[in-house]
């Protein structure tokens, strides 16, 4: 029989403020940026069991996410981001506490 091998990153559980301020965010982004019909955040927003992996850059505040977004597809068919968006959620992950940026990738 072998051993069952955990990764890291399955080991680790996501706390659920995390997961809900992940989502806050990318929706609001989602608003902002013209709603499912224009606009997709990059990958990284939708991974909720990472906590939004690369795309959270601080969590002492608050949840601050900083992403690339586009038009749908984007990120699929290899093309470039149009938009750049940071945004604070709360430490609770229920509300936005501040979109710090959202415009042309810096």
């Amino acid at each position: 029989m072998s051993a069952l091998l955990v990764s890291p990153a399955f080991a680790q559980k996501v706390s659920k403020e995390n997961v809900r301020a992940l989502n806050t965010a990318r929706m609001q982004a989602e608003s902002i940026n013209g709603g499912l019909n224009n606009y997709r955040a990059s990958k990284c927003m939708y991974a909720t069991g990472e906590g939004g992996g690369n795309c959270l850059k601080n969590a002492s505040d608050g949840y601050l996410f900083v992403f690339d977004g586009g038009s749908p597809g984007w990120q699929e068919a290899g093309g470039q981001p149009t938009v750049e968006t940071e945004i604070l959620v709360s430490r609770d992950g229920a509300s936005i506490v501040d979109v710090v940026y959202n415009g042309s990738p810096r």
